[in-house]
């Protein structure tokens, strides 16, 4: 027998998908749309994409961000079986290197957020390192921009390293331009690093433009490097991540995507995609008061 839980559960998806199809989403208990970053089912991605696809939007997506292996099919090849999926692609992750050669391809899929990813190894280990970087970040911005499109960055936690007195991530901020370059906050990158994922919205308030959802296991020390040491990864609501006064911050600063992301699982990765979405699902129905 159905919980009255579930049956709200499933309620609050059928909404949100007639919501998603007539662009109606208004309401704050369904704003803004979940999505699902592709690396998270990256080993299916690669070799069966389409019905993996179809399978991400039965459980409820309504979008997904795209990373560089699936960049095998041709933009408008990609982008028409992320449509033909029901979903949409608002975003995709390039690397930094090469990521000028992307731009095009970019434009073409039709994303409105080209994203770093992540910083080359040679380039996280001084403050000059950073500030190269970020003034690469404004010539990306730059020309983002002119393809109608916005440049942002994505952290882990290696970027909250002290270095000189402030960190890496902290040069990234300050020496980018607001006008050209925003972020795409990873919550279980910051709290890993020993930061607050609610405190960092506070402070960046709204530069960060697009979030990553994933949680992480207690028990373990924060730290500032990247390793497998640092992997205590768990789905959302399994963890020690404060979810209801994430999205309360994220709402108010009117972060504009949600993409769910684990980089590792403990079990199929589409099933962990499935218990974060019931457990986001039960966080806005919790601030709607019709369950406690």
């Amino acid at each position: 027998m159905r919980s009255r839980r579930d049956f709200l559960r499933s309620g609050l998806a059928a909404l949100r998908s007639v919501a998603a199809s007539l662009q109606l989403f208004a309401g704050a208990a369904l704003h803004p749309l979940l999505g699902v970053q592709l690396y998270t089912v990256r080993r299916q991605a690669e070799t069966d994409l389409a019905p993996l696809l179809k399978q991400i939007r039965a459980i409820g997506y309504d979008e997904v961000e795209t990373y560089w292996n699936v960049y095998s099919h041709p933009a408008k090849e990609l982008r028409r079986m992320i449509l033909d999926a029901g979903l949409r692609v608002p975003s995709g992750h390039f690397d930094y290197q090469g990521l000028s050669a992307q731009l095009d391809y970019a434009s073409e899929l039709g994303v409105s957020f080209v994203i770093c990813p992540i910083l080359p190894e040679n380039l996280r280990n001084t403050v000059d390192d950073y500030r190269r970087a970020a003034d690469q970040f404004n010539q990306w911005g730059e020309r983002a921009r002119s393809l109608g499109m916005r440049f942002g960055f994505h952290n882990h936690n290696y970027e909250f390293l002290r270095l000189a007195g402030t960190s890496g991530f902290d040069v990234l901020v300050e020496r980018t331009d607001p006008n050209l370059v925003c972020f795409e906050m990873d919550c279980y990158w910051v709290t890993q690093a020993g930061q607050d994922a609610v405190a960092m919205l506070q402070k960046l308030g709204k530069r960060v433009r697009m979030l990553h959802l994933k949680d992480r296991r207690g028990g373990f020390p924060p730290s500032q490097e990247l390793n497998k040491a640092a992997e205590h990864f768990t789905e959302v609501g399994r963890g020690t991540i404060d979810w209801k006064n994430v999205l309360t911050a994220a709402e108010r600063l009117e972060v504009e995507h949600l993409f769910v992301e684990q980089d590792e699982s403990e079990r199929p990765p589409i099933e962990s995609l499935r218990i974060s979405y019931g457990h986001l699902l039960d966080v806005y129905l919790d601030r709607m008061g019709v369950i406690s």
